[in-house]
């Protein structure tokens, strides 16, 4: 694979984990190719995944956009070219293509990539509510008596039966609060959006970015708990 004779338009302008070739130790201008000896370059592990497909940080991505980046620079890293080269070359390319592997399944999912810029933009979002949240409170908690119940059923029973017909509603009850929650975040991934498109610096931007931001991460820590919930539904009642 020739880098040299692909043309400015095909390199890659992206941060690099140094600012020197690890080969020839001639300076990088960004690309994923040194010019000088031609050496594949690893890419920065403190690269965001958006800036690694040259996307900014929204929330809306043309899904074949970040396909069509994904498999050009598949292509460009793929271990199968790099059987005959240097074991450091190898290494780079599969390291290569597993972050950037990561980087797609991440950024392809709604929900993931949403999880993942409120970690770029706010620390992690791992912080998943334990307990339900205020206005499910007493719901879930006698749908769980209804779980234990039911557990603790024989099967068989027209307990059981009348069991298993209300937890079927209760399910579809928390499978449309899901639902909505979920219309909730693409009204805030709009949002998002549209404050990262004016690119303003103000104060009261900073003020509303963090407000989206937190609004997110709220409605996310609640999906996610309504989600395990209706997993543990559908688990017993299976």
């Amino acid at each position: 694979m020739n880098r040299r004779t692909t043309g400015t338009e095909d390199r890659r302008e992206l941060q690099m984990a140094r600012s020197m070739c690890w080969h020839c130790q001639s300076e990088m201008a960004g690309e994923y190719f040194c010019d000088r000896c031609v050496k594949v370059q690893p890419v920065s592990k403190d690269l965001d995944y958006f800036t690694c497909f040259g996307l900014p940080r929204r929330l809306a991505i043309d899904p074949q956009t970040l396909e069509t980046k994904f498999y050009e620079l598949s292509r460009a890293f793929h271990p199968d070219f790099y059987q005959n080269k240097s074991d450091a070359e190898q290494t780079i390319s599969l390291d290569n293509s597993a972050m950037l592997n990561t980087a797609y399944r991440t950024l392809r999912d709604p929900i993931q990539r949403a999880e993942y810029l409120l970690d770029l933009e706010a620390g992690s979002v791992k912080e998943i509510r334990t307990t339900p949240p205020a206005d499910l409170f007493e719901e879930i908690l006698e749908l769980q008596d209804t779980l234990d119940e039911f557990r603790a059923s024989d099967r068989a029973s027209h307990n059981a039966s009348t069991l298993r017909t209300k937890l079927q509603a209760d399910r579809a009850t928390l499978e449309q609060r899901q639902q909505d929650m979920e219309a909730q975040l693409q009204q805030l991934f709009g949002r998002w959006d549209a404050l990262q498109d004016r690119g303003e610096a103000t104060e009261q931007t900073r003020a509303e970015r963090a407000s989206i931001l937190k609004s997110m991460r709220d409605l996310l820590s609640n999906r996610t708990y309504v989600k395990n919930i209706v997993n543990d539904l559908v688990e017993t009642i299976a």
